[in-house]
């Protein structure tokens, strides 16, 4: 008996949609079913926006903004905002940056005079500055500097990239952060937080007409900022392996190996998704099966691949089990690799995969924040919002013979680059 069609997973006909006059789109969504509201906003902006002299100014200015602005002062944000039972937190990514709250209904109309405060006159000071910069330092230290994948991570994304800004890390290189001045500061405040640049997505227990009105009063009079500028293109063909190898500290050898793939708005976007689920997510699957139980040769392995504007990284990260080889590692890695790309994966393989990617989404799109941050991610990486509501569509339209085909156009051995994690060397 054939299975029902998917019904809506979003009641896309009831989101409320506006921008402003000085260019502050707004997407409201009502779900009554808990007095909760979920508010996010994103800024199009990440280290995909930067460049040479400035990186990580995307990250460290995620962390500025919680130093206080015109009404509310440093470390104000949360305090207020905790006082009305409700938390926050933001993240920088390659293309956007986003800063979310969750809070009971009523407190709606604290969170948007926090938020706009932020957005009209935040305060950059040379103390603050210095205060989150030696915190982003730290983090860098914490995160990358003493990280395995970290490391690794850093190191590919500049093998697989020559020119295009993904090259370098979203937390920035450290001469870089140490370098970022306060009006660099001021500079990108006015161009990337500028309502022009910015969205607003909010969902759960809110009545449209009124919260329409009250985000047009407090955003409606801050200015529209410069053009922000284009961002670098032209990155040069990969025309054949490229390696590197990273000494540090470990127990064991580890290897990441990358290649370029496409931007999130191609058709292959979402069977890469399905190819994704097929070679590394849960026990049973292809190279957790082969590399972890059969051979014993690792000890863990994970398949990394997410939606970027431009051509993103489709990576594969492998630690060492204690023993074996790196080359039969390596060589094992790529056979079965290539064994996917000549003859594909099975057709309970493919399901499999859409079953697990289907509770994924239907998890996400449960809850107010969930719903909230997919529509932000659509209408950023996709261009519309509408998109958030479309997912179980693309991936019912995977089939095994796409995924093949995936894995041999995107997965080519002549377009990977590889590095190799080798102990050793001083902590």
């Amino acid at each position: 008996m054939p299975a029902a069609p998917e019904g809506p997973l979003l009641p896309l006909d009831a989101v409320v949609a506006r921008t402003l006059p000085n260019g502050l789109r707004i997407r409201l969504l009502p779900e009554r079913g808990a007095e909760t509201v979920s508010y996010y906003t994103f800024f199009q902006v990440g280290s995909r926006n930067e460049r040479l002299g400035a990186t990580g100014i995307s990250h460290l200015f995620e962390h500025m903004m919680f130093n206080g602005a015109a009404k509310y002062g440093p470390k104000e944000f949360d305090r207020v905002l905790e006082a009305r039972g409700g938390t926050s937190n933001a993240y920088t990514s390659n293309d956007l940056t986003a800063y979310y709250e969750e809070f009971a209904s009523d407190a709606l109309p604290v969170v948007v005079d926090l938020e706009s405060d932020r957005m009209r006159a935040l305060a950059l000071t040379p103390e603050t500055l210095e205060q989150e910069r030696a915190v982003v330092k730290e983090e860098r230290r914490l995160r990358t500097e003493n990280s395995i994948y970290g490391l690794l991570e850093e190191q590919l994304e500049s093998l697989v990239f020559l020119a295009h800004p993904y090259r370098w890390p979203i937390i920035g290189w450290m001469d870089d952060i140490e370098r970022i001045a306060r009006e660099d500061c001021q500079a990108f405040f006015r161009t990337y937080y500028a309502p022009t640049n910015a969205a607003i997505y909010a969902v759960g227990d809110l009545d449209p007409d009124a919260t329409l009105a009250l985000l047009e009063r407090s955003y409606g009079d801050i200015p529209k900022g410069p053009p922000v500028p284009p961002v670098a293109q032209g990155e040069p063909p990969q025309r054949g392996e490229r390696r590197a190898t990273v000494r540090h500290p470990a127990q064991a050898p580890a290897v990441l190996v990358g290649w370029r793939a496409p931007a999130a708005r191609s058709p292959d976007a979402p069977v890469l998704d399905v190819l994704q689920a097929c070679l590394a997510v849960g026990e049973s699957s292809r190279l957790r099966r082969r590399l972890v139980q059969d051979l014993e040769l690792a000890v863990s392995i994970h398949v990394g691949w997410g939606w970027r504007i431009d051509p993103g990284v489709f990576t594969v990260f492998a630690e060492v089990a204690p023993g074996a080889r790196p080359e039969r590692v390596e060589r094992a890695l790529f056979a079965e690799l290539a064994r996917v790309a000549e003859r594909g994966v099975s057709p309970a393989e493919v399901r499999r995969a859409k079953r697990l990617l289907r509770s994924a989404v239907l998890h996400e799109l449960s809850t107010h924040d969930g719903i909230a941050h997919a529509l932000g991610q659509s209408e950023a990486l996709l261009g519309d919002w509408r998109e958030a509501g479309r997912a179980l569509e693309h991936y019912a339209a995977v089939t095994p013979g796409a995924v093949r085909r995936a894995a041999a156009e995107h997965l080519d051995p002549t377009r990977r680059s590889v590095v190799w994690l080798e102990p050793g060397g001083a902590p």
